[in-house]
C-alpha cells in the first residue's frame, strides 16, 4: 500500500508479463477451437481438393469449404497460424538452395476474374521471405513473345534451386483464353495439352515440386464482386469493363477449365480445384497445400562449409 492510501500501479514488465499471458491464453482457444472445428483430413488437404479423372467442374460446390468446419473465424485463425509454419518451410528450402540444393517448387494460380488471385499473392504468398520467391504475373503475350512457341515466355521465369516461383496464370492462358477467343486454331491449342504433360514432367524431373490451383469462383459471386468494386472509388483501378464482356463466355470458361483439369492433371503434376466463394477458405487452402507440398519436399538445412568449433574459437578471441 502506498503512502496516501492507494494501491501502486503494475510495473512495465508486469504489464507485459500479464499481456503476453492473455495473448498466449487466447492463441491456445484458437488453436483448440480449430482442431475441434476443423480436424486434420488424413492424408492432409490435397486429396480433398485434387481433380481426378471423370470428375466434372461443375459438380464442385463454390461455396463449399472442403476441412474446415466452423465458418470463416476458424479459417482466419487457421490461416494466421499457418503463417509461421509456412515461413519455416520455406526458409528450410530457400537455404538448401543456396548450399547447392536443386529443389523447388511452383505454384501456379488460375481462376476467373474476380476470383480471388491477388488475395492468394497478399494473404499467403506475402507472408513468405520475398528474396526466395519469384512472382510472375502473366498477361496477354506481347509481340517479342508470340514470335516463339507458347512455353518460351514460361521457361524464362522458372524459380531457380532454393526458389518458390508463383504464376498469376500462366501457360494454361493457352488452352483458356486461346480456345475461348479462338486466337489459335483448333488444332493447334488441341496439341497443347500433351505439350503442357511433357513440360511439366521435364520441370518435376528436374527437381521443380508443382501445386496448381484452379480458384473456382461462382458466376453469382463474381457478379456479386464486380459490383462491389463499382460501389467504392478506392476499387476502380481494379475494374476492367472487358470482365463484363468476359462475363458473356462463362460457360465456354466452364468448359475450357473443365478440359485443362481433365486433361493435364496428372500424378507428377495434379490440379487441386479450390472452392473461392469464400475467400477465407481459399486463401487458408492454397497455404495448406504450399505446406502439404513443402512437408514432402522436407528440404533440409544445408551442412557447414567451415570448421564450426574452430569459428567458435576465432570469434571468442576477437
Amino acid at each position: 500500500m502506498a503512502k496516501d492510501g492507494t494501491k501502486p500501479s503494475a510495473g512495465p514488465a508486469r504489464v507485459k508479463a500479464k499481456r503476453v499471458a492473455a495473448l498466449e491464453a487466447k492463441l491456445e482457444r484458437l488453436r483448440d477451437a480449430f482442431a475441434a472445428a476443423s480436424p486434420a483430413p488424413a492424408g492432409g488437404l490435397g486429396p480433398l481438393l485434387a481433380f481426378e479423372p471423370g470428375m466434372n467442374l461443375a459438380d464442385i460446390n463454390p461455396a463449399s469449404t472442403p476441412g474446415v468446419r466452423g465458418g470463416k473465424p476458424v479459417g482466419q485463425a487457421a490461416l494466421a497460424l499457418g503463417v509461421p509454419r509456412l515461413s519455416r518451410l520455406q526458409e528450410r528450402l530457400y537455404a538448401e538452395g543456396q548450399g547447392g540444393g536443386e529443389r523447388s517448387l511452383l505454384l501456379v494460380v488460375q481462376g476467373m476474374d474476380t476470383s480471388g488471385k491477388g488475395g492468394i499473392l497478399r494473404h499467403v504468398v506475402g507472408s513468405m521471405d520475398p528474396q526466395g520467391v519469384r512472382d510472375v504475373a502473366f498477361k496477354a503475350p506481347t509481340a517479342q513473345e508470340r514470335d516463339h512457341d507458347f512455353l518460351w515466355r514460361i521457361r524464362q521465369h522458372l524459380p531457380r534451386p532454393g526458389e518458390i516461383g508463383v504464376f498469376d496464370r500462366s501457360h494454361y492462358e493457352d488452352v483458356l483464353v486461346a480456345r475461348v477467343h479462338d486466337l489459335v486454331p483448333r488444332r493447334v491449342w488441341g496439341r497443347r495439352y500433351a505439350t503442357i504433360n511433357r513440360f511439366e514432367q521435364g520441370l518435376v524431373a528436374k527437381g521443380t515440386s508443382l501445386v496448381k490451383v484452379m480458384l473456382h469462383v461462382s458466376s453469382q459471386e463474381q457478379k456479386k464482386r464486380l459490383a462491389q468494386r463499382l460501389e467504392r472509388p478506392d476499387k476502380y483501378w481494379k475494374y476492367n469493363p472487358g470482365d463484363v464482356d468476359e462475363r458473356a463466355r462463362w460457360q465456354d470458361y466452364q468448359t475450357a477449365y473443365h478440359y485443362a483439369l481433365s486433361r493435364c492433371s496428372t500424378p507428377q503434376a495434379p490440379w487441386y480445384v479450390v472452392p473461392a466463394d469464400h475467400k477465407w477458405y481459399a486463401r487458408w487452402a492454397v497455404q495448406q497445400l504450399l505446406i502439404e507440398q513443402l512437408e514432402t519436399i522436407d528440404p533440409r538445412w544445408p551442412a557447414a562449409q567451415f570448421d564450426v568449433e574452430v569459428e567458435r574459437l576465432r570469434l571468442a578471441a576477437t
